[in-house]
């Protein structure tokens, strides 16, 4: 489609490991998929543990390159990869992560700095902020990550897990915000165990089942099908 901001086209990826002398174990974690995330959409992605769900939006992300198939991103697109403890160093302070993160986004230090100060205060971490991120509970790298992710102007949000840590107030803050964002044109894929998440924000979405997609399109018959398995598996 003309409006494609990604495309995957028939993607795999293996992981390959050693189990003894002669022996080695492969995996497929993302097997032959294919589909395309629209400019300004919020497209979803669900499935269990193991589904490939991670890996697939690292590829997403660039991190992680496929063994077969193609991945086209649209020219001067920028993309941030929001996932629990990825991407932060562990002995530097929540301040410090937020910069570079800021930064590797694009900005000046001098921007980045202006833009800290708002993660500070959206993040809600208090004096941990200025602590080493490896004293932070899972919830205040979701805090940290979300905040600095949401706060600085990318073209594709990447969301992996992260709504469902933290508090409930912080977790509406989170949502409500990202609401805002996605009215605003920004293109969201969102990662999560959550139906009712993926019901709320998503235009579309796709169900991943041991690295294969299952089905995709309209999110209310792609969790029509989803629940129904979890039907029939009860």
């Amino acid at each position: 489609m003309s409006d494609a901001i990604i495309t995957f086209d028939k993607v795999t990826l293996e992981y390959k490991s050693r189990v003894g002398l002669f022996k080695s174990f492969t995996h497929k974690a993302i097997d032959n998929i294919s589909f395309s995330v629209q400019k300004g959409e919020v497209f979803g992605v669900l499935g269990g543990n193991g589904s490939g769900k991670s890996t697939l939006l690292q590829m997403l992300a660039g991190i992680l390159q496929p063994d077969e198939g193609r991945i086209v991103v649209a020219p001067k697109i920028t993309r941030s990869l929001l996932s629990l403890g990825l991407g932060f160093n562990p002995q530097l302070t929540g301040e410090d992560n937020a910069l570079i993160s800021c930064m590797l986004n694009g900005y000046s230090k001098k921007d980045s700095k202006l833009l800290s100060k708002k993660i500070e205060d959206f993040s809600e971490l208090g004096k941990f902020y200025m602590q080493p991120v490896k004293t932070y509970s899972s919830g205040m790298k979701s805090r940290l990550g979300f905040s600095t992710a949401i706060l600085s102007k990318v073209d594709v949000l990447l969301i992996d897990e992260v709504l469902s840590v933290g508090d409930n107030a912080f977790k509406a803050k989170a949502q409500s915000t990202l609401l805002e964002k996605i009215n605003s044109e920004l293109t969201v894929v969102f990662v999560s165990h959550s139906d009712q998440q993926i019901k709320s924000i998503c235009n579309r979405c796709m169900w991943l089942k041991n690295g294969s997609m299952v089905a995709q399109g309209d999110t209310a018959s792609v969790m029509a099908q989803y629940s129904q398995n979890i039907t029939i598996k009860k």
